[in-house]
């Protein structure tokens, strides 16, 4: 099983808005609802493909209510700390005349030190039987960057493995915490080893700094698929991945359905070659619908056969990877 924390859990509403506009009356011809947050859009898309997962974060006021109503109209196992704070609600305006989409968040609400160890206490309960967890968005007001981080080396102490994606200091932090994953963008990889990357080498060497940084593995989702450092036995594999052209709707979320796919792939044995490029066309896929986290597996299956997935290069570890 494979638990999944959203911390910033919300609702999100995707619309679509042909020739979308600033400062102009605009109709929203289709518009779609569902529980949303980082960590639920992967838990969302780890159900469709068949893999058992159970979200878990906070929730607060109506809005909260909503999120944990939607979920379980999805089937999707849940299991929230409520918190006095409202939940947030976030929007998504996709322009499928100009091939464009615009996300605005709400920041969210503030979180207490006791609703913080009540979700701990939960988090402790639930890990006992996951195989990953996974820590996933932006932290809540008032909580500390260095969350995350303390969350890992507490799963770290009982051996569970734990995976990362968010951004700014709390991902820093995350990674110095020796994450068995870190899967950010490639703006927020960017930002966090300070260079930006234009080809190859610069991706190559930002990989190895993110993992001298402490991550054991690491994927960075690009435009286009993936660029990534795995651990395979003796050796790490640096790798990119690129999905076959496909005409986007909307691609909110594609990089948390990327991380989805792999994870299940990996889940299943298949080797770290094979599991990207089930994450790159899962995430590809789900591009091609509305609503973050959602995306068809047959789809999926038919763009997997147009991934390509070559070397970056292979570096010999001196010492067995632990």
């Amino acid at each position: 099983m494979i638990v999944t924390v959203t911390l910033n859990a919300a609702i999100d509403r995707t619309i679509t808005v042909p020739n979308f506009q600033r400062g102009q009356r605009h109709r929203a011809s289709a518009g779609l609802p569902l529980a949303g947050g980082k960590g639920i859009n992967i838990a969302r898309a780890l159900k469709t493909l068949g893999v058992p997962v159970v979200a878990t974060g906070f929730v607060g006021g109506v809005t909260g209510t909503r999120i944990v109503e939607r979920l379980t109209d999805e089937a999707l196992l849940n299991d929230f700390v409520r918190i006095d704070g409202e939940s947030r609600t976030s929007t998504a305006i996709v322009d499928p005349t100009g091939g464009t989409y615009t996300e605005i968040y709400e920041w969210g609400p503030s979180v207490t030190r006791e609703e913080l160890d009540f979700l701990l206490e939960k988090l402790h309960y639930l890990s006992q039987g996951a195989d990953l967890v996974v820590f996933a968005g932006s932290l809540p007001r008032d909580v500390d960057d260095a969350f995350y981080a303390e969350a890992v080396h507490d799963l770290a102490r009982r051996q569970v493995p734990a995976v990362i994606a968010c951004e700014g200091e709390p991902l820093r932090l995350a990674v110095e915490a020796e994450p068995l994953f870190v899967c950010p963008s490639q703006r927020e990889a960017e930002a966090l080893v300070g260079q930006e990357f234009h080809d190859d080498e610069d991706f190559e060497l930002g990989l190895e700094r993110i993992v001298d940084l402490g991550a054991r593995n690491v994927i960075v989702t690009t435009e286009d698929g993936c660029v990534a450092s795995l651990r395979d036995g003796k050796d790490t594999l640096r790798l990119r991945a690129t999905a076959p052209r496909v005409e986007p709707v909307s691609a909110v979320a594609a990089e948390d359905v990327l991380l989805a796919g792999f994870l299940a792939a990996r889940s299943a044995g298949r080797s770290s070659e094979d599991a990207l490029r089930a994450g790159v066309a899962a995430g590809a896929a789900s591009t091609l619908e509305l609503g973050a986290g959602r995306f068809d597996p047959r789809q999926a299956s038919r763009i997997q056969q147009g991934v390509e997935v070559g070397e970056l290069r292979v570096v010999r570890a001196s010492t067995p990877a632990s």
